[in-house]
Formats: C-alpha cells, sequence, structure tokens
C-alpha cells in the first residue's frame, strides 16, 4: 500500500512538471546552461520525459524502464542544478539557499523513484491474496 502511494505521488509530481514545462517554459530554459545547444528543445524534451516517465511509473509493465528512464533524467539534468546554484537563473529571482538546497534533494529524489519502481518489494511487504 505504501508503495502504491508513493507511486502515485512521484506519478503526479513528474506529469505536473512535465506539464509545466510546456505552460511555463521561459522559466525551465533559464535553468539550462548556456553551453547547451538548443534550451527550447532541451525543455521540451525534458518535459515530455517527465510526462512519458510520470504515467509509466503507473503501468506495471513499463514500470521498471519508467523509472529508470527518470532516474537516467534526474542524473542528465544534474548539471543544469549545479549551474543554477553557481549562477543564479537569467530573468528569475530565486534566493541562493534555494538553489543551493536543491542538489540535495535531487540524491533523495533519484532514491525514491529507484526505491518506488524499480526495487522489487519483500514478500512480507505484498499482501497475500
Amino acid at each position: 500500500m505504501l508503495r502504491t502511494a508513493s507511486l502515485i505521488l512521484l506519478s503526479i509530481f513528474f506529469v505536473l512538471a512535465g506539464i509545466n514545462h510546456f505552460v511555463h517554459p521561459a522559466t525551465y530554459v533559464a535553468m539550462i546552461p548556456p553551453w547547451l545547444p538548443r534550451a527550447d528543445l532541451l525543455n521540451l524534451i525534458s518535459g515530455a520525459a517527465e510526462i512519458a516517465g510520470g504515467i509509466g511509473l503507473l503501468i506495471p509493465f513499463l514500470r521498471c524502464a519508467a523509472a529508470w528512464g527518470l532516474v537516467a533524467l534526474l542524473v542528465a539534468v544534474f548539471p543544469a542544478n549545479i549551474h543554477m546554484a553557481l549562477h543564479g537563473m537569467t530573468g528569475v529571482d530565486i534566493p541562493s539557499w534555494v538553489l543551493w538546497s536543491r542538489l540535495p534533494l535531487q540524491f533523495v529524489l533519484i532514491a525514491w523513484v529507484y526505491h518506488a519502481g524499480v526495487k522489487r518489494p519483500h514478500h512480507s511487504d505484498q499482501r497475500k491474496a
């Protein structure tokens, strides 16, 4: 039951975050380091990946692949989070402490996705039919 609730919360989080990439693209484009090409396209790709991964977490035969995809996405965007912490975001006024606090939270999110979507539950954690 806890795993199911965790999967639902993660799914909602990633789907809403992914949708936000399309609703407020300027915020996400501002997060992308200037040395990466086509920030607008990278924003759309990452938003679509978050939506797909969030939905995939809820589909049992896709869950593991979706979770690994989300872990890979979280690892891939980590350099952008470091860049934001070091240089701030152009046109967006977010306190420095918020940007720095995102870094350890990224690891928490990776662990949560792995635990909920990849790690198999023990028999003692499953309900007997």
